[in-house]
């Protein structure tokens, strides 16, 4: 049965949308260097273009570029701190041992291309532009990594998504401490009460959009009139956005009531359909869904298109490689985001700290450091606020493009040789992570001589008949095998299979993996939330617990992480056997793996967790 996971179908659907956003990133790019080679006069011209917005005496004056710049860029800045938030509530950044390294890289990212840039461009009286250098353009690398990234590389997206992260509040608190011309304290005390606001909305019924939206545009103003960039505005309120995993009693309640508004269709259910269905997701994450599109297709681009306007004449084009400025920035993002990166992970690998996992090798690691060097958004953002001077700033913008382009083919180059060091026809074949007591989830003894360790999916028909096949073989051998059970829930044919998933792990944490996994292979045909949470009751499980664990972190955690090594293994379809560390293939019934097992016999397999 040749199924998709579901894990790669979602992982090419982002992959597809991040490549359009990046593709009219790189489009404004380009247009923008056209218009500004073309004619550099009204170029410039439109972009200095005033507009004047008011009411009565109250007056704001902008021009294009500063509206592009510093408002609609606060947007971008405050999706970033959504995902900020996300990120350290319920995804990478929970667990200190998954979170140390991209923290660490992040860290040494920014350090070392700062320091690479003061050293060159230093002595040119431009070292305060050092911020140039330090942040990672993530809808580019991501965008990249899609295009030109290797085979099952989930577990390295991630690892930079939490990299960029950091990155982010790095480069955020760097423009709010170091790019703040002038400062005056008492709009803040206005932003102050208006963020307040802003965290009390989440407790009113009704009614949270418009009064989000004014609070929004108060803390923005407040923030302008501070002289604190008011982009920065846009990532305080992110900040104060709440997130959580949904409740599946929500879920479930919501699609009754869709039910209801099939049975009866009337304008009424259809609005409570409606509205329950959109409060069982956090407002976070209703939130970045919302605006997503509009970054990713309008705000960017338009933010190329108004800043990557670089002139590219002989003559601009001889100073800018004779510049240190120029230079400056691109050792900086190209070799300093690289060694930073790529030397600080070594060096937590050689130590054994924090969580790598299969899949996110050094050698996928350096192609990943070398595409972060790709600083682009925020580094034009930079050059605006850290350098006066025109002609000094149309030679940082040359770093930042050169830059760009250098750190797209490195990392093209480095993973082009890491997938050469690893043929397809060799992926998989091997057990990626050696069994370990201490995560998995082990039947029999654990220094058995022979070990089966099987991919499935409790709601797969193909795993129940293998579950009956798994019982014949323990019979038959008794206390020589050892059985391991790993995820790879296939969503997309079997829409409560990650639930299963995860309840099994919430069960585990009450010592009762195998016995939930039987009642779910017992009644496949019913896994919704209500009927998960009775089979909790039946095994006699502390039914509060159980429901505050599925919405655990680290419980999604658990599942998404068998997904990732189903995913860098290349498992397709389930269930998928692992014989004596070795995959399976052909029939999987009990005497052909009873044959599989034995077939090994003289090289029996090390006992688990050693």
């Amino acid at each position: 049965m040749a199924r998709k996971l579901a894990s790669i179908a979602d992982h090419i659907g982002r992959m597809g949308r991040t490549r359009m956003g990046a593709l009219l990133l790189l489009l404004a790019t380009a247009a923008a260097i056209v218009w500004a080679n073309v004619s550099s006069g009204t170029y410039h011209g439109f972009w200095e273009t005033h507009l004047s917005i008011g009411l009565g005496d109250i007056r704001l004056d902008f021009t294009l570029h500063a509206l592009v710049n510093d408002a609609l860029m606060a947007i971008f800045f405050f999706t970033v701190g959504l995902e900020v938030r996300r990120e350290f509530a319920i995804g990478e950044l929970t667990s200190w041992s998954r979170a140390v390294v991209p923290v660490v890289a992040a860290v040494a990212g920014l350090a070392l291309p700062a320091l690479l840039f003061v050293l060159i461009a230093g002595p040119t009286g431009n070292a305060d532009a050092w911020g140039v250098v330090i942040s990672t353009d993530t809808a580019f690398l991501v965008g990249a990594l899609a295009l030109i990234g290797p085979r099952g590389s989930g577990r390295l997206r991630v690892f930079l998504l939490a990299l960029a992260v950091v990155d982010d509040i790095g480069a955020l608190s760097i423009i709010a401490l170091v790019y703040t011309d002038t400062f005056t304290p008492m709009p803040l005390l206005v932003a102050a009460v208006g963020l307040v606001g802003i965290y009390f909305v989440r407790y009113l019924r009704g009614g949270r959009g418009p009064i989000y939206a004014t609070l929004a545009i108060v803390v923005w103003l407040a923030f302008l009139a501070s002289g604190v960039h008011p982009t920065l505005a846009g990532v305080a309120i992110a900040l104060l956005v709440p997130v959580y995993r949904p409740d599946r009693r929500d879920v479930e309640h919501a699609l009754e009531l869709a039910r209801t508004f099939r049975q009866s269709p009337s304008t009424e259910y259809a609005r409570a359909a409606a509205n329950s269905l959109r409060e069982s997701i956090s407002i976070n994450e209703r939130l970045q869904t919302a605006y997503a599109p509009y970054v990713a297709y309008v705000i960017l681009p338009l933010f190329a298109l108004a800043n990557a306007g670089v002139t590219l004449s002989p003559e601009i084009l001889a100073a800018a490689a004779m510049s240190p400025l120029t230079w400056g920035i691109v050792v900086g993002l190209v070799v300093g985001k690289f060694a930073g990166i790529w030397g600080s992970t070594a060096v937590l690998k050689a130590l054994r700290i924090g969580d790598f996992g299969p899949g996110l090798s050094l050698d996928r690691i350096a192609g990943g450091a070398a595409l972060a060097g790709i600083g682009f958004t925020i580094s034009l953002f930079i050059i605006d606020l850290a350098i006066e001077d025109p002609d000094a700033q149309n030679e940082a913008r040359v770093g930042v493009l050169a830059a760009s382009v250098l750190a797209f083919a490195l990392g093209a180059l480095v993973f082009r040789v890491a997938d050469a060091r690893h043929p397809e026809e060799e992926v998989g074949q091997t057990l990626v992570r050696p069994v370990d007591p201490r995560r998995d989830h082990i039947f029999g003894p654990l220094d058995a001589p022979y070990e089966i360790v099987e991919y499935g999916d409790f709601q797969c028909g193909f795993c129940l008949k293998a579950s009956g096949s798994i019982q014949e073989v323990m019979a038959e051998l008794g206390p020589n095998l050892r059985y391991v059970w790993r995820h790879a829930p296939l969503t997309e044919q079997h829409p409560n299979a990650l639930a299963g998933a995860e309840a099994s792990e919430a069960a585990a944490k009450q010592g009762k993996f195998f016995e939930f996994e039987r009642g779910l292979f017992a009644d496949q045909d019913n896994q919704l939330p209500s009927d998960i949470v009775r089979l909790a009751e039946k095994l006699g499980l502390d039914v509060p617990k159980f429901e505050r664990d599925l919405t655990a972190p680290d419980v999604a955690s658990r599942v998404r992480d068998d997904m990732f090594d189903a995913e860098a293994m290349n498992i397709r379809s389930v269930p998928t056997f692992f014989v004596n560390g070795r995959r399976h293939t052909g029939p999987y019934d009990a005497q052909s793996l009873i044959r599989a097992l034995q077939s090994d016999a003289d090289e029996p397999v090390a006992p688990a967790g050693r």
